[in-house]
C-alpha cells in the first residue's frame, strides 16, 4: 500500500469514528478514487478489524457489538428513516388497528398518521407514546392509543420483557410495523436484544400482516437474537433495493420489497 493509500485509509477511519458509518459513494466523491479502490480499502481495514463492511459502506466495530442508544439511533440515517416512515404510513388505512414498535425508523411513521381516521395504535415506545399524546392534546390525532406495559429500558426508551409479551396477548391487529437490527436471507431478521426480539415476535404472531422497516445499513448483517424467518414477513420497506446477490433467495421468500423514495 502506498503512502497516499494509507493516508486515505486513515481518513476513512477518522470519518467512521466520528459518524459511526461511511458510505462508498460518499468516499468516492470525497477521496476522488473509484468505487473499486474504496472497496479494496474497506476490505483491508476489515481484515485488520478496524471496521465492519455492510451493504453500501462500512460501520464502526462498536456499533456491531452493541445496540446504539435511541438518542444516537435517531440521528443515524435520519433522512432515509423519514422516507421509510412515510412509505410505511401509506399502508395504514382509516380504522386500522396497528402495532408500532420502538425503532427510530418506525417512530418516523407517526407524523404521517395524525390525520387518519379511527386508528387504534399499540406501541411499546415511550417516545412514540409522548408524540401521540402531544398530537392528541393539539387535536391533530383522535384515535385510541394503548401503551404496552412491562419492564422499562431507559437507554432505548422502550418497554419489553415477559410482562410486555403477556400484555400483547390481549390484542390482535391488522398490521405490525417492526424494526430490526440485521437481515440476511438465510438467517431472517435479527435483533441485538433478546427481550426485544421476543416481543417483536409476539407482535408478528398477533398480526394479520407484518411490515419490516429497515434502512440499508442493516442488510447483510446478523445479530445474536433471531426474530423470525423472512418467509414470515409480508413486506419490507427500505430506501434501497435488496442486494443483487440476494435475488434468487428473495424470490423464494415471496415477500414484497418496497423502495421508499
Amino acid at each position: 500500500m502506498s503512502l497516499v493509500g494509507e493516508e486515505r485509509k486513515r481518513e476513512i477511519l477518522d470519518l467512521i469514528n466520528d459518524a459511526g458509518k461511511v458510505y462508498t459513494t460518499d468516499l468516492v466523491n470525497r477521496l476522488g478514487v473509484s468505487s473499486e479502490t474504496i472497496r479494496r480499502y474497506l476490505e483491508e481495514l476489515e481484515e485488520g478489524n478496524r471496521l465492519k463492511r455492510v451493504y453500501g459502506g462500512a460501520v464502526k466495530i462498536t456499533l456491531m457489538n452493541e445496540e446504539p442508544s435511541l438518542v444516537k439511533r435517531e440521528v443515524l440515517r435520519a433522512e432515509e428513516k423519514q422516507l421509510i416512515g412515510r412509505a410505511a404510513a401509506s399502508f395504514v388505512q382509516d380504522h386500522d388497528v396497528i402495532v408500532i414498535d420502538d425503532g427510530s425508523t418506525s417512530l418516523q411513521m407517526i407524523p404521517f398518521l395524525i390525520y387518519k381516521k379511527g386508528l387504534t395504535i399499540i406501541t411499546n415506545s415511550i417516545q412514540g407514546l409522548n408524540m401521540l399524546i402531544d398530537y392528541q392534546n393539539k387535536e391533530m390525532f383522535s384515535g385510541d392509543v394503548f401503551f404496552v406495559g412491562g419492564k422499562m429500558d431507559p437507554r432505548h426508551h422502550r418497554i419489553s420483557g415477559s410482562l410486555a409479551e403477556k400484555f400483547m396477548e390481549n390484542f390482535y391487529v391488522n398490521r405490525a410495523f417492526i424494526t430490526i437490527d440485521g437481515m440476511l436471507p438465510e438467517q431472517g431478521i435479527t435483533s441485538y436484544d433478546a427481550d426485544r426480539a421476543l416481543l417483536a415476535r409476539k407482535f408478528m404472531t398477533n398480526s394479520k400482516e407484518t411490515i419490516v422497516l429497515t434502512d440499508s445499513s442493516k442488510l447483510g448483517n446478523s445479530r445474536l437474537y433471531k426474530i423470525a424467518d423472512l418467509s414470515e414477513v409480508h413486506t419490507v420497506i427500505c430506501e434501497r433495493p435488496y442486494p443483487g446477490s440476494w435475488a434468487e433467495a428473495m424470490k423464494m421468500k415471496q415477500l414484497d420489497w418496497i423502495v421508499a423514495e
